[in-house]
């Protein structure tokens, strides 16, 4: 008998990850790195500190934001630890720990903050 593998977890957040970069990426750094700070399309107090955490108590507003946060985290780990055996760092244990855990972390700290907001 062989021992399950975890890398199809793993996979598959990377590639959710991948995916929502990939669709609102561009968007998000779009909106929050040119179109604000220069005034196009969109009022200046847009992401103001009580319009954002106005719209960080709606519930759906909270998974968004948690979906963005996490996936982008998990892409991102799942990708550096695959760089790094690229770069010949090939021990598996502490590198895949590194990654993955402060993906986790991460993830746990992005669903606390999300959780003290309030609704």
């Amino acid at each position: 008998m062989s021992a399950r593998s975890t890398q199809p977890v793993f996979w598959l957040l990377f590639g959710a990850g991948g995916m929502l970069s990939a669709l609102i990426g561009a968007v998000l750094v779009f909106i929050t790195g040119i179109a604000l700070p220069l005034g196009i399309f969109v009022p200046a107090d847009v992401l103001s500190y009580h319009e954002m955490a106005g719209f960080a108590r709606h519930w759906w507003a909270k998974a968004f934001l948690f979906l963005v946060v996490s996936l982008f985290l998990w892409h991102g780990a799942h990708r550096i630890f695959h760089s790094l055996h690229d770069l010949g760092i090939h021990a598996k244990k502490a590198p895949a720990l590194a990654c993955y855990g402060l993906a986790f972390f991460g993830t746990v700290v992005a669903a606390a903050e999300l959780l003290r907001i309030g609704f």
